[in-house]
């Protein structure tokens, strides 16, 4: 080793130098460690070792505090630098502690200063965020961060959600923190107006209500400096004590109308509805079992602290009601008229715009309070307001909507391929008929020329939607774009994806295959503005010029009248001209005690949030001094829940008899349309999930053991699947009874009520028969069938033969058959044409009336032949239904009356009416509509 030349003494020399050093500096550090300066700062030092130990936040302020300054002294620089604006960015998209401090202090920030930061990021950060492009042009007052829209030509043919909000930007990649920075970029605009006229809106004066503002007030300023100080969960409980449904009204709601409407920022409001609908929707996001906090309390039903509350109706109104009820401790109860819940939001919205998904949500809520739901209950058929009070609910709210779809009565409206945008948008979005997988059948769309009649939010809804069927779609409308009372942002979209405007256009006649019934052409009166209407937009005026055009689907949105189900049902409700429930100046209630009522019910044709404002008023009113003791709280939520109870009991079939030629009778537990029913009523049935609403008349009923008795014939292929039900099985719902009653006369001396029913006619004229019976009323029954192998109910010991042993000479049968294997060969007109000539020739019994149930052809037949006579008859029409409740407009019956034709609904105005008015020729070809469709569903399923 000692040959490697200068290696040993090289290592040996730094060795020593190290080696002294070391010597050196212990001898120094010795000497300094019993100085007093370096003892003061040891004892500084384990001081604020224990100082982080008993309060860690204290040292980690302090560095904040240093760093605050820093970033106050960048602020103060003429602009912020790249680099000080990425790193300024990189912290606040942390989502820590300090991503939260630096929020706040920019909220905090002169507006000045904002104006810099928001300049920084416009220069810097666009090509990351191209949202941030152009931001600081105008702003706060005229530039904004946009929600996310999907592209037209991604959107136009799915029904995938068109406004995507700002959790939409996932979809481009960006993660929930950068959403959750531009939420609050969109809240950084923000004044904290102190008059909170977004909130409270403007008054007028000379005006009972403020323009704008919101309904439910909701605390807007409070929610943006939550948001803007970076606290999420607070701004949403904040919200959902006032409005538990922010992520369906903030989507709906006409906020250009209302709080933005009246924004400071005129030219670009802050996007309030947006931010609404985010809330919950990010804190589903971030904690998928975020509704589990509403669980965990005890159930105001077991507490029985409150008396219950009935709720009709699951709209907004309804809805919010149930939920700040529940919330308030009181047990509720919704009675819900159709299978699903939702009303208007189901039903009328389609789901690129609202999906159920968030109604699902709201439900999901007033569940976890404790509310309970009973589907398929029309209160006014099924129950009256005392039946409800007798069952030990309190007070009632109605929120059972507007009703009835309005119609132009212009010739050729009773066409085929006319019909409502209630009755199209019902089939689309609560039947889901644009899913194979269910039976709704829609009319054909794919390639036809739709028209879609009107100017509002429907309107565009409907138009959308037909075009996402394939449809090309064209908006008629009497007026202008400008007057459109359709909110800009749906008129935009609609114009974007595609649908024509047809402006200044209103139909004057519609014109029709001679050979198919259905519209091919619109006659369309050329427009122009007048003088201003009373609503003080310009009356449009026809010119005299008239356009013929091609059409094969229209589609009338015209807006809503009042259903009348209500009113019929409750003589002492009070109504005004316009069929719409009264409430007091300044209050919800009725003119009925403790019953309240809001929502579309009592304003007519409105808005969500309106409807959404009514009912938490009602809410708020309902809350009050409770005049029981606890005694008898408990007996009445004993009541209420055993009510509950019986209405959402499934409608199982208990008994099934094969009566002849696949006819089959079945005996089905329903025991609230059984205590309800009367002759002439008929349900609305839904066989399974996935099934349509078809109309089934009651054939009988026994109130005492809660059973109803259908009689179904299998034509279809609804009716041939329920005919495949056996006993145990359940059907997915059934409501009812509906229809009017059949009026009954008491008929003196030698005069008879002759009924003649055809084939399954005679399950229906069963219990209208016997009520004329016990009424004293002379009864004669023509009973007509195919063949002898075709009867039924006609031995001693079935229905017919036991009404004859029991009212003997009080009842006449005459049984026909078609081929004359039984009784009077023919059909069941001619043994009605002999009574008639004996009548006119003085011989037998007069008859008071006629009142015919089968077949459409036969009805007519009879109609036909006894209006030479002058003899009274009645038809009972149960034609296609959608919602059996008149919502729908599907069972439009064209009568005459003084020269004029008008429209009747077969299941609101009958389903008896009178049948020398009806329009057999334009009512016939109805029975049709669907029969191209019905044919393919039966060879889906193997029937065909």
């Amino acid at each position: 080793m000692s040959g490697i030349p200068g290696a040993v003494p090289n290592e040996l020399l730094r060795y020593e130098q190290a080696r002294s050093a070391l010597e050196t500096t212990r001898s120094e550090l010795e000497e300094l460690q019993h100085s007093e300066a370096v003892s003061v700062f040891q004892k500084q030092i384990a001081l604020l070792q224990k100082r982080l130990l008993n309060d860690p936040a204290s040292l980690r302020n302090m560095f904040i505090s240093d760093g605050t300054q820093a970033i106050v002294w960048e602020f103060q620089q003429p602009a912020l630098g790249l680099g000080f604006t990425t790193t300024l960015w990189d912290l606040l998209k942390r989502g820590d502690d300090m991503s939260t401090i630096l929020q706040r202090f920019i909220w905090a920030l002169p507006l000045k200063f904002k104006r810099k930061f928001i300049k920084a990021i416009d220069t810097h950060l666009s090509d990351s965020y191209p949202m941030f492009r152009g931001l600081s042009e105008g702003w706060p007052g005229e530039n904004f961060i946009p929600p996310y829209i999907r592209p037209a030509e991604e959107r136009m043919f799915d029904f995938e959600l068109v406004n995507q909000g700002y959790l939409g930007y996932q979809s481009l990649g960006y993660s929930v923190r950068e959403v959750e920075l531009f939420v609050w970029l969109e809240v950084l605009r923000d004044k904290q107006c102190d008059d909170k006229p977004c909130e409270i809106g403007l008054l007028i004066a000379g005006k009972s209500e403020p323009k704008g503002g919101c309904p439910v007030k909701i605390h807007i300023p409070e929610m943006l400096d939550l948001l803007g100080t970076g606290r999420h969960r607070e701004a949403l409980e904040l919200i959902e004590s006032c409005n538990p449904l922010p992520n369906v009204t903030g989507r709906v709601c006409p906020q250009e109308l209302q709080c933005q409407g009246v924004c400071t920022h005129t030219k670009r409001p802050i996007e309030i509805g947006q931010l609404e609908w985010y809330l919950p929707q990010h804190d589903k996001l971030v904690n998928p079992d975020a509704n589990q906090r509403f669980a965990g309390t005890l159930s105001p039903w077991a507490a029985a602290a409150k008396p219950p509350i009935a709720v009709v109706g699951s709209g907004p109104a309804g809805l919010i009601n149930a939920y700040l009820l529940a919330a308030e401790g009181f047990p509720v109860t919704v009675f819900e008229a159709f299978h699903d819940l939702g009303g208007v939001l189901r039903y009328g919205i389609p789901e690129f715009r609202l999906p159920n998904s968030l109604i699902d949500d709201v439900v999901e809520k007033i569940t976890l309070l404790g509310g309970r739901f009973v589907r398929n209950f029309v209160v006014g058929k099924t129950a009256t307001l005392e039946d409800l009070k007798a069952a030990g609910f309190w007070k009632v709210f109605l929120g059972t909507g507007a009703g009835l779809p309005t119609f132009m009565n212009v010739p050729g409206e009773h066409l085929l391929g006319v019909m409502s945008a209630n009755e199209f948008l019902t089939r689309v979005n609560l039947m889901r008929g644009l899913d194979d997988k269910y039976e709704t059948p829609l009319p054909e769309i794919r390639g036809k020329e739709v028209f879609v009649i009107g100017g509002g939010n429907t309107a565009m809804d409907a138009a959308r939607t037909a075009k996402r069927l394939g449809g090309n779609v064209t908006i008629v409308y009497r007026r202008t774009k400008k007057e459109m009372p359709a909110r800009v942002e749906e008129l935009h979209h609609a114009l974007e994806e595609g649908i024509n405007l047809a402006v200044l256009r209103s139909p004057s006649e519609f014109l029709g295959d001679a050979k198919t019934n259905f519209v091919s052409h619109a006659v369309l009166d050329v427009n122009e503005l007048g003088a201003p209407d009373k609503s003080g937009r310009r009356s449009p005026t026809p010119t005299g010029v008239v356009e013929r055009v091609p059409v094969d689907l229209v589609i009338m949105a015209l807006g809503n009248t009042a259903n009348p189900i209500m009113k019929d049902a409750e003589p002492e409700l009070k109504t005004n001209k316009w069929g719409t429930i009264e409430v007091e100046r300044g209050s919800q209630r009725t003119s009925i005690k403790d019953v309240y009522s809001g929502g579309d019910a009592a304003r007519g044709g409105s808005t969500a949030i309106r409807a959404a404002g009514d009912g938490q008023a009602a809410a708020k009113e309902i809350v009050g001094e409770i005049p029981f003791s606890a005694a008898e709280i408990t007996a009445m939520v004993a009541n209420a829940a055993r009510y509950t109870e019986l209405g959402q009991l499934k409608p199982t079939i208990v008994d099934k008899i094969e009566l002849a030629g696949g006819i089959v009778e079945f005996v089905v537990r329903a025991p609230m349309v059984a205590k309800a029913a009367q002759a002439g009523q008929f349900v609305r049935v839904m066989p399974w999930d996935k099934g349509e609403l078809i109309p089934l008349t009651l054939a009988d009923w026994d109130a005492e053991a809660g059973t109803i008795d259908l009689v179904v014939q299998g034509m279809g292929t609804s009716s041939l699947e329920i005919n495949r039900m056996a006993i145990g099985d359940a059907f997915s719902g059934i409501a009812g009874p509906l229809g009017r009653a059949s009026e009954l006369h008491r008929y003196a001396g030698n005069q008879t009520v002759v009924f003649t029913a055809g084939g399954v006619g005679l399950p229906p004229v069963y219990p209208i028969m016997r009520a004329h019976l016990k009424l004293g009323n002379h009864v004669t029954l023509i009973s007509g069938f195919r063949a002898k192998d075709f009867l039924f109910w006609t031995g001693e010991q079935e229905r017919v033969g036991k009404l004859q042993a029991e009212f003997g000479d009080q009842l006449t049968v005459i049984y026909t058959t078609n081929d004359g294997s039984f009784g009077v060969k023919g059909f069941v007109s001619g043994p009605l044409e002999e009574m008639l000539k004996d009548n006119q020739a003085g011989k037998g019994r007069s008859i008071a009336e006629v009142i015919a149930i089968g077949p459409p052809l036969m009805m007519r037949a009879i109609s036909d032949l006894t209006k030479p006579y002058g003899v009274k008859t009645v038809a009972s029409l149960n034609s296609i239904m959608v919602d059996a409740t008149g919502m729908c407009g599907a069972c439009m019956v064209p009568v005459t009356i003084d020269g004029k034709m008008v429209r009747k609904h077969a299941c609101i105005d009958g389903p008896e009416l009178d049948a020398h008015i009806i329009d057999w020729d334009k009512f016939l070809p109805r029975f049709n509509q669907f029969k191209a469709q019905e044919l393919d569903s039966k060879k889906k399923h193997g029937f065909a």
